[in-house]
């Protein structure tokens, strides 16, 4: 049987008031159906108590944060995550250097099933993933297998992005692409050490992920180029990541109304699912 699913999913929620809206417009569109939350985003009640009421099919997972805002925990648990105002206080290459010392490894386990735990509290998840792809990191993301396994959560994103490039200079000819192509590597790299992970704790994952090459110049454009060279792979999960800001990515926000863009979509044989309906088939 030739499966090809495909995941449109929105980072963010509960980040901002605009991004929450945003997902619900993309939700009545019927084009989005799936999102991850920030258990510590200012917008949190909203998307609790506002949006998912009026969005009842919109697939809710947990988006994991250590680098934006203030953390659940106080800084005297996690000291080494947070300044003394309970801030997050450290970027990727940060984290990823910290990830060595098993004692900032035990507070990033706090903090995760800190924010676990509150999602919790309202709904059951279905898939994890983070905030600028900090569970990306191998030792960051066993502790995100291990806590994915005993929260019964089935799917954790894995970042594998076949390489491809749009026909638009624009998106290339700029600081942004040579930087997300160094990410790019990164991430390949570390997918194929997180996938045995993901394996060693029963778990599932997509096969392919689009949404870093053109990060922060995302369009409807670059979602099509990016599933083109996928396309004649069979039994496959895709899941494209967007951060519908309307304010500061405007044309990432315009894909959740392109109703050309899903016909093309599933013009390329895609079915449009959610991690919900994945594990539950």
């Amino acid at each position: 049987m030739n499966n090809k699913n495909y995941i449109l999913n929105a980072d963010d929620f509960g980040l901002s008031q605009s991004i929450n809206r945003a997902i619900a417009e993309g939700y009545n569109n019927n084009i989005l159906n799936s999102t991850s939350l920030c258990a510590n985003g200012i917008a949190f009640d909203s998307a609790i108590n506002e949006i998912m009421p009026e969005c009842p099919n919109l697939c809710v997972g947990v988006h994991l944060n250590l680098i934006e805002g203030k953390a659940l925990c106080n800084h005297e648990q996690i000291p080494d995550l947070t300044d003394k105002n309970n801030n997050f206080n450290n970027g990727y290459i940060q984290l990823l250097l910290k990830s060595q010392n098993k004692k900032v490894l035990e507070q990033i386990e706090i903090e995760f099933r800190a924010q676990i735990e509150k999602i919790l509290q309202h709904f059951q998840p279905f898939h994890m993933d983070s905030h600028v792809h900090t569970h990306s990191i191998p030792k960051i993301f066993e502790i995100t297998c291990k806590l994915a396994k005993e929260y019964n959560i089935p799917f954790v994103r894995t970042q594998f992005e076949n390489p491809y490039i749009t026909l638009i200079l624009s998106k290339n000819l700029n600081m942004k692409y040579p930087v997300n192509l160094i990410k790019l590597c990164l991430l390949n790299t570390f997918t194929f050490i997180n996938k045995k992970t993901v394996k060693q704790y029963d778990l599932k994952t997509n096969d392919y992920l689009t949404g870093v090459t053109y990060t922060g110049m995302m369009s409807s454009n670059t979602v099509e180029y990016g599933l083109e060279v996928l396309k004649n792979k069979n039994d496959i999960t895709v899941e494209t990541l967007i951060h519908p800001y309307p304010e500061t990515h405007k044309e990432e926000y315009e894909i959740m109304s392109n109703e050309n863009m899903k016909y093309k979509i599933e013009n390329m044989g895609f079915k449009f699912t959610t991690y919900k309906e994945l594990s539950r088939n």
